[in-house]
């Protein structure tokens, strides 16, 4: 199939009719939206993570807040360094948005059909959760090796020209094993992190419309959008603070010689306790509170338009009773 075929066919619309049909195009176009919407979200917010990173990597040089660390960076290495990591952010971030989303709506979906609409119903928190860290396990695999070049790119500007240059460097001068150096903390990070923003956000959405007296079916897609944004907001600040610890850890594990040398465990160990508990939970907060609430709001939101654009209506819980 040629690339304005594949096109086509995506954009068709989902089968029309009384009962909503989730296919396999379903899954393709909910993958498709999900890669979309982190890759626009993540991208757009590289300068603020650029900044979030230097912050965890050397909170005494970068002691100014998130204002203060804009300035410090361009005027120490000029606007362009904000930008450091945009490839390896927006690609890697495709790739895991196409896994995560698309592996949410495969699995709750399915485990909707299995258990039927209620008790879908009574346990769609649990399913929230199962579907979210599957899914992200899955996709932290491919993301991995890109975070790691992208956090290597922060903390040393000089070390590639680029994601191809970089993810070459790293295979010649480290292997696979720093490519999935961070895997354990991004784990430890993104698994939390994820469950809390589709449980959180499917909460939240439930939530509003039952104060406003609505169903999704009721509301137009401008209102369904809004309420997308509203419950990301929500979603992104509490998934932020959830998943903080392991994202210092993170940034710290990918910077060359951090925590010694042995087992990644022992090396996470060494890292936590130079740090401090408070400030592995604090240091850089405030900026990735303000990414992340940003980041998961316009990802709910661009993902129901992509998928409203691409003909698909999307899966939502119902209470039978109701």
């Amino acid at each position: 199939m040629n690339n304005s075929n594949a096109a086509a066919v995506l954009l068709a619309p989902s089968p029309a009719g009384e009962k909503k049909v989730y296919d396999l195009m379903y899954y393709l176009k909910g993958a498709a939206a999900g890669g979309i919407c982190c890759s626009v979200t993540h991208g757009a917010l590289t300068p603020v993570d650029v900044v979030k990173t230097r912050v965890q990597l050397d909170p005494v040089k970068y002691n100014k807040g998130l204002i203060g660390g804009f300035r410090q960076i361009i005027q120490e290495e000029g606007a362009m360094a904000l930008t450091t990591g945009l490839g390896a952010t927006v690609f890697g971030y495709f790739i895991q948005g196409w896994f995560k989303f698309g592996g949410v709506e495969l699995i709750k979906i399915k485990t909707a059909e299995y258990l039927g609409e209620q008790k879908a119903w009574d346990n769609k928190t649990v399913i929230y959760l199962a579907a979210a860290a599957g899914a992200e396990f899955v996709a932290d695999l491919f993301l991995c090796p890109l975070e790691a070049v992208r956090i290597r790119s922060v903390s040393d500007p000089e070390f590639a020209n680029g994601l191809l240059d970089g993810f070459i460097k790293m295979g010649r001068t480290e292997g696979l094993r720093g490519y999935y150096a961070g895997l354990v903390p991004i784990l430890f990070k993104q698994i939390p992190y994820t469950m809390a923003k589709f449980a959180v956000q499917g909460t939240a959405a439930d939530t509003i419309y039952a104060a406003i007296g609505k169903s999704p079916e009721d509301l137009g897609s401008s209102a369904n959008v809004g309420i997308s944004l509203a419950s990301g907001v929500i979603a992104g600040v509490a998934s932020a603070i959830i998943s903080h610890p392991a994202d210092t850890l993170l940034s710290k594990v990918n910077k060359a010689g951090a925590g010694g040398d042995g087992p990644m465990m022992t090396r996470l160990m060494n890292i936590a306790g130079e740090i401090g508990f408070w400030k592995l939970c604090t240091v850089g907060l405030f900026p990735r509170c303000v990414m992340i609430g940003t980041l998961t709001a316009g990802q709910f939101g661009i993902f129901d338009t992509v998928m409203q654009a691409l003909g698909a209506s999307k899966f939502h819980f119902h209470n039978p009773s109701a």
